[in-house]
Parts: structure tokens; C-alpha cells; sequence
């Protein structure tokens, strides 16, 4: 806070200043203009000067793609939150802590019941707010507990990615999450379900390494960055300029690692046609 702000609200006849979400805007980190916030939202957390795809979190996600009312989020599973007793500049704890007031969540992965068009679904939606979305412990009981919900109700499981990988407070033990999500993966595949991939900006690291590159049908929203190792590492290592665009959804889907790229406005319309082809496939 600077002095002339202590010393407007020291004054008692100086009206103090309120922000609302009516009078704030947002600086769009595609194009750099300045967006009206309500604009924004109506128009689903994408800039209508450039075509970006903000980054949004579980609720909002859940908000656009389900059914009204028919959302009904899973609990959060229990698990053993410090296994190492890590401490870096600041204690696994404290960092655990402060992500949960901001992010407002339990951790990186969160599960709901719903309906997209009437098609039953069990969906979890990955929080980059929350230590980057990366996969721990909690992260990978959270999709193991979305498989299951989904096997219980005879309904696919949609994912939405958005990670920096693995956690590294939780070493070998947050490595151990992608073969574990592997073997998720197939169970739902033996109970004859589908396992649908949407990915998000980012999506990189471990979480690319496993399940999120494991779908039967691979989705990914507009410009999203999707890799496993960062570009400046691969150049480093190779000795090569990489391609313009590359670890893009759009170079990805080019060069057959993507299903389709869905603009976010037509990601609900689309996700219900998929799951009903698959649907129909099923029962036949």
C-alpha cells in the first residue's frame, strides 16, 4: 500500500474507494487490452478481442459444462498430507495452507456428478491455481475416487488437465500417482466406459506423461500449451530451434496427438456429442 493510500484513508471526510466485479477490468494476457470483468465472463473467460482462453478453475468449469443443477461435487479425499516433511524455503505445510486460502479448494483435483445435455457424467476439473495443478498424493486419490464414482454409475469419466506435473514436495511418492492413474484408466476401460481427455493451458510434466495423454478421445481448447519437458530444456538438449507453434494444441493436433481443438464456447455441445457416439457404441 503506498503512503498516498494511508493517508486518503486516515482522512475521515475522503470517501475510500470500493471495488466491485462492476467496476474492475482485466488486463487479457494474450492481446495486453483491458477487458470490462462482466465482459468477460459472459463471454466465458475468452477475450473477444483475441481469442484467449483464460485460465479458469472447478467451479467456473463446472458452472459452463454441466447441466444447471446437476452438478453435485465428490468429497475430497483424506490422505497423508507432508509423507517427507519437506521444507524448502518455506515448510509443504504452509505452502499446502496458503494454496487452500487462495485456491479455495482442498487440492489441484476436484470431482463432480453431473448431466452435460442430459448425458450422466463423473467429471474432474484440475486447478492451476492450486500449486500449479500439480499431482500429488491427493491428486491422484481424487482420480482414482473419480474412476470409481464413474464405474459406479455406469457413466464416462471427463478430465480437464491444467498442471506443471508432479509435486515435487512429494517426491518419488507423487511419481508413483501416474502408474496408479494408469491402472484407473483400465478398469474403466473393463467396465466398457469411456475416458475423456480435455486439455488445458498448461499441461505439461508428469500429467501429460500419464493420464492425460491416455483418452479415448483427446480434446484440447485453443493455443493450450501441452508438452512434458519445456521448450528451452529440448533446445538445450538437442541443439535445434524448435518449430513455430510447437507444444501447441493446434501443432499437437497436425501431428496426430489430438482429436480435435474446441473452441470453449462450443466445448459443451461437442463433449455431449462425443459421449453420446460413445454412448451408442456401448449399448451396441
Amino acid at each position: 500500500m503506498s503512503w498516498i493510500t494511508n493517508v486518503r484513508n486516515a482522512l475521515p471526510f475522503v470517501a475510500k474507494r470500493e471495488s466491485s466485479d462492476e467496476n474492475l477490468w482485466h488486463k487479457c494476457k494474450g492481446c495486453g487490452q483491458m477487458i470490462f470483468t462482466k465482459e468477460l465472463e459472459e463471454n466465458l473467460y475468452v477475450c473477444p478481442k483475441c481469442d484467449h482462453h483464460e485460465r479458469i478453475g472447478p467451479k467456473l468449469r463446472f458452472a459452463q459444462i454441466l447441466d444447471s443443477g446437476s452438478c453435485s461435487e465428490l468429497p475430497a479425499p483424506k490422505v497423508v498430507e507432508d509423507p517427507l516433511k519437506f521444507r524448502d524455503s518455506k515448510r509443504y505445510t504452509d505452502r499446502l495452507k496458503a494454496a487452500r486460502t487462495s485456491a479455495q479448494e482442498q487440492d489441484a483435483l476436484i470431482n463432480a456428478r453431473g448431466t452435460i445435455l442430459g448425458h450422466r457424467v463423473v467429471m474432474g476439473v484440475q486447478d492451476f491455481a492450486f500449486m500449479g495443478g500439480s499431482m500429488g498424493l491427493a491428486v491422484g486419490e481424487a482420480f482414482v475416487r473419480g474412476i470409481e464414482a464413474a464405474i459406479h454409475d455406469k457413466a464416462p469419466y471427463v478430465v480437464f488437465t491444467a498442471a506443471g506435473g508432479a509435486r515435487m514436495q512429494e517426491g518419488i511418492l507423487s511419481l508413483m500417482q501416474m502408474p496408479r492413474s494408469t491402472v484407473a484408466i483400465q478398469m474403466l476401460h473393463d467396465a466398457g466406459l469411456p475416458y475423456i481427455v480435455v486439455l488445458t493451458d498448461p499441461t505439461t510434466g508428469g500429467v501429460t506423461a500419464s493420464y492425460a495423454m491416455l483418452g479415448d478421445v483427446q480434446i484440447s481448447e485453443p493455443n493450450a500449451l501441452i508438452g512434458f519437458a519445456g521448450q528451452r530444456v529440448i533446445e538445450s538438449t538437442i541443439r535445434e530451434k524448435l518449430p513455430e507453434g510447437f507444444q501447441r494444441a493446434e501443432y499437437l493436433l497436425d501431428h496426430g496427438m489430438l482429436d480435435m481443438v474446441v473452441h470453449r464456447k462450443e466445448l459443451r455441445d461437442r463433449l455431449a456429442t462425443v459421449i453420446g457416439y460413445l454412448a451408442t457404441a456401448q449399448a451396441a
